[in-house]
């Protein structure tokens, strides 16, 4: 069965980045519909080896309804997802705009993609950082139940998009150039080059960050406990690709280190890197994931100043497994309903 599939946003980071996974795994669709602003109608993208113009979502709302993926910000979802999914297009939303609403599911494929069936017609993909985590975090819960997560991220300001991006190497040729004044822009609340800033997001009345919320409460939603206790502090870092979360997670049962790496290792979509080795360091880092699929897991030990307790390291690139992957996996199995 071939279909329409159109991808909202097809120009930014994430958009282009779903275009490029389904050419890689051939989704089977008679036409790739790719929308962008106003003011980029006209020009076209690369898809299977021929040139597609880029049309608009009032267009594209006039065709055959099949797939529509959202990556266009929170706003346009808002305005936009709902009248996709009342023409009979099945839409799969990449904003922060449904994740928590009662009535939209919210999919990881590997952890609770079997809660899918054929008449969902709006579907949400969770936070980057969030899909890392309890990727690593589900083998592990369906055994021990997590009781309390503490979780710290390290990532990418290929989240920010391409301002992000811009605006790090700005900075960077700035500070190589010996420029006094770096060039800041407006899309950190203080330079990213060779910086840290432990802000993702507005921060809230209790003293949160957006981001950190979200990684709660989306934590809690895709696990089914709504009393896993979620503490998360998210910084953004300097680097290009692939973010990175330290999990410290406290279970309501015992475990043993060996069936835990067990568990890890058979788990879909998760590579467990092993301390100790040969030619190998026991964690991944940015470098490695960005440009592939898995949830890469390392330094995985005991935590001995709490009962029952572990420490793991996850990497993974956020533009892939994190975004775009994670939408055209849930797509896959719309399909197969």
């Amino acid at each position: 069965m071939k279909i329409n599939v159109m991808v909202a946003g097809a120009t930014g980071l994430v958009g282009m980045t779903m275009v490029r996974i389904l050419e890689e795994r051939d989704f089977p669709s008679d036409h790739l519909i790719p929308v962008a602003s106003d003011r980029l109608k006209g020009r076209s993208i690369n898809f299977k080896g021929k040139k597609i113009l880029i049309t608009t979502l009032s267009r594209a709302l006039t065709l055959n309804p099949g797939i529509a993926l959202f990556s266009a910000g929170k706003e346009v979802s808002l305005l936009w997802a709902p009248r996709f999914a009342q023409a009979g297009w099945r839409v799969i939303d990449n904003s922060s705009c449904w994740r928590i609403s009662p009535d939209v599911k919210l999919i990881v494929p590997e952890i609770n993609g079997h809660l899918l069936d054929a008449d969902d017609r709006l579907i949400a993909n969770p936070n980057c950082s969030t899909i890392q985590m309890v990727m690593a975090l589900a083998p592990l819960h369906s055994r021990y139940h997590v009781k309390r997560i503490v979780a710290t991220s390290y990532q990418s300001v290929t989240g920010s998009g391409q301002k992000g991006m811009t605006q790090l190497f700005d900075e960077r040729e700035a500070n190589v150039s010996g420029k006094t004044k770096l060039v800041t822009g407006n899309v950190y609340p203080c330079p990213i080059d060779l910086n840290v800033i432990p802000q993702i997001g507005d921060i809230m009345p209790d003293g949160y960050s957006a981001e950190e919320i979200k990684m709660r409460e989306e934590t809690r939603k895709i696990l089914g406990d709504p009393a896993i206790g979620v503490s998360a502090t998210t910084t953004r870092v300097p680097v290009v690709g692939g973010h990175c979360v330290s999990v410290n997670a406290s279970f309501k049962e015992p475990f043993r280190m060996e069936d835990v790496l067990a568990l890890l290792s058979a788990f879909p979509g998760l590579v467990l890197n092993l301390n100790g080795t040969p030619g190998k360091l026991g964690y991944a880092v940015p470098q490695e994931a960005r440009g592939t699929d898995p949830v890469y897991v390392g330094r995985v030990r005991r935590d001995t100043s709490a009962e029952n307790t572990l420490d793991l390291w996850t990497v993974a690139d956020n533009l892939r497994k994190g975004a775009a992957l994670n939408a055209v996996q849930i797509a896959e199995i719309l399909l197969s309903l």
